[in-house]
This record gives structure tokens, sequence and C-alpha cells, in this order.
């Protein structure tokens, strides 16, 4: 493999371009990082599942032509079935919103929940933090379609190159996800507020419902 920086950069941008929409995975991230809940362990689970979908486009389905009709319903369908449950659960929260007591000592989070009328985040296991991400990154179709194929048949572009692109795709997912990490760590702060909370959870879920539309136009057409 001969390295070239433009080549390495052009894989950056693209992967950065096409994950910086504050999708499902981006949604999720943010919101971890909010409730101070395994925030790193979700960037990193996150990044490595987005590197292993590049290494796979990059790899093989750009040389395979893609995904096959059945998979890529099957994908679609089970995308759609997630994205509808958390969008609902999303709009659940927007009718009944909660500032979350973050990140303090437990009799400072009980006074502090009395006196502001807050309430404390539901705690969330190792496993499930994991498993959540994975799902988040696995389970959305757009991952697949344009990380996999698009990112996979555009390196395709480069020749002998191919490596050093998917492996600047890579490095732009990375970079993202930490810095959307850092992002959400130090805002947790600053916008704990009902306005906040009821703002983002509104927003992810026309989100979610927009994207189910969207993906079932995209069956029927």
């Amino acid at each position: 493999m001969v390295f070239s920086l433009p080549t390495f950069t052009a894989g950056m941008v693209l992967s950065i371009s096409l994950i910086m929409a504050i999708g499902p995975q981006n949604a999720h991230v943010l919101r971890m990082g909010l409730q101070r809940q395994h925030l790193w362990l979700t960037v990193a689970v996150c990044a490595v599942a987005d590197i292993a979908l590049i290494g796979l486009g990059v790899l093989s389905l750009a040389q395979l032509g893609g995904l096959s009709d059945k998979l890529h319903g099957a994908l679609v369908g089970a995308g759609m079935l997630f994205l509808t449950v958390y969008g609902w659960q999303a709009f659940q929260r927007f009718l009944h919103p909660t500032a979350l007591v973050l990140n303090q000592p437990e009799e400072a989070k009980a006074e502090a929940g009395a006196r502001a009328g807050r309430v404390q985040a539901a705690p969330v296991t190792r496993r499930q933090a994991l498993l959540s991400a994975l799902a988040f990154s696995w389970l959305n179709p757009h991952a697949w379609l344009d990380t996999a194929v698009l990112i996979g048949t555009a390196s395709l572009a480069y020749g002998q190159g191919s490596t050093t692109f998917g492996l600047g795709a890579a490095a732009g997912s990375l970079l993202w996800f930490l810095s959307l990490g850092v992002a959400a760590f130090w805002l947790g702060r600053r916008l704990n507020s009902l306005h906040v909370w009821r703002a983002l959870d509104a927003g992810v879920a026309l989100m979610m419902w927009g994207t189910v539309v969207w993906l079932a136009l995209s069956l029927v057409s």
C-alpha cells in the first residue's frame, strides 16, 4: 500500500460528511453524554462499529456491487421497526419532560432534584450501553447504505489507493465521534433544562419517524 495524503484526506472528508447530520446514532451519543452514562464506552462502540462498516464496504461490498435485494429489504425493515419504537420513546419523553440531576453526590442529587423538580437518570449498565450503541450503529439502514456501500464504492475510484481511502474514512469516523463525545460532555452541565430536553426529544422523534416514512417510500418506489 502506497500512502497518499490527498487520498487519505478525501476518505476522511467523505466519512465526516456522511455522519455529521444528527441521525439516530449521533442523537444517542448526545443523550448518553447529557445523562453522564457510559459516554466514552458509547463513543468507542459507535466508532468501532462505523469503522467495521467502512472496512466491509472497502474490502468487500464495493467489489460485490452492493447489497442483495433481500438483504437490503431486511435491513430496511429492521431499521424501520427500530426507529419507530425509538421515536415513540422520544415522543413520550417530549410529552412528559424532565431535566436530569447529573454527576453529583447522592445527597446533592436528592436535594437538587427536590428543589428543581428534576429526576435522576435511570441507571444504564455497561452491557445495556454497549448493546444500545451497537443497535443504533447496525440497525440503521443509512449506516449500511451510506457508510458501507457509498464509501466502498467511492474507494474504487482510487484503485490501489482504496485502502488508504478507507483508512482516511475510518479516521474521519473516529475523529467525529470523539468530537461529538467531548461536545456532549461539555454541554451536559450547561444545557440540562426542561426546554432543552424537550426540544431534543421532539427533534429526535420527528427525525426518526421522518426517516421511517422515507424508508417506506423507498421500498414501494
